[in-house]
């Protein structure tokens, strides 16, 4: 058999076993998984694995410690002013030395774009994140804020709280409410050309850095 003819087989074999044409929504099967056996443990590990090989900062820290770690994050980078959107823990930025800007809900309160292209960094949670594909998903809640907020600074610092980190895709959806506006972030913004030449920031920021509070 040549290269041509297995191909042609491959293809009639998977129209052979597809479903038929008529097969019913309801009648889909649905066998895939939903838990996870996985420690707490295993899946940050997983999770920092996945998000380092996107070339994200990392940083670990415990509760008490959060707002001191996010405070020299941005120190080291140099940051003067940063946004935060509005419902974010104001412990958090407590402790900062730098000018924060609030983005409000109502569009009276909120940033204009060239306000937020202006400023350093910012600052949010998320709402899970997701250990086999190294994605942190955002939906809008009080301290995630506006999409445009992550799209426009060049820097965005990331918290991922206890309890949010979870397998896989399926247990990530099950989360998430459908009809919020979810923002997927797998990390840093980057793209190739066809010559597979890397550009990072082109519709995101240039660096993502992911603070994972610990539980104990």
């Amino acid at each position: 058999m040549n290269a041509r003819e297995e191909v042609l087989a491959r293809i009639a074999t998977a129209h052979r076993v597809a479903p038929p044409p008529n097969l019913t929504y309801e009648d889909i099967k649905r066998g895939y998984r939903t838990t996870s056996d996985s420690s707490v443990e295993v899946l940050t590990e997983l999770l920092i694995d996945r998000l380092v090989d996107y070339r994200a900062l990392v940083r670990q820290s415990s509760v008490d410690d959060l707002g001191a770690t996010i405070a020299t994050a941005l120190e080291e980078r140099g940051a003067r002013t940063v946004v935060a959107p509005a419902g974010l823990d104001p412990s958090w930025t407590a402790s900062l030395s730098m000018n924060v800007l609030v983005d409000g809900l109502s569009p009276d309160d909120q940033l204009s774009v060239s306000k937020l292209d202006a400023v350093d960094g910012v600052i949010t949670n998320c709402a899970v994140a997701i250990a086999e594909t190294g994605t942190l998903i955002l939906n809008g809640s009080p301290g995630q804020g506006r999409r445009v907020l992550t799209l426009i600074p060049d820097y965005h610092v990331c918290v991922v709280l206890p309890g949010q980190i979870v397998a896989d895709v399926p247990q990530a959806l099950a989360r998430l409410e459908p009809t919020r506006p979810l923002t997927m972030i797998s990390g840093p913004s980057a793209t190739s050309d066809i010559e597979l030449n890397r550009v990072e920031g082109v519709h995101g920021p240039r660096t993502l850095e992911v603070i994972i509070v610990r539980s104990d």
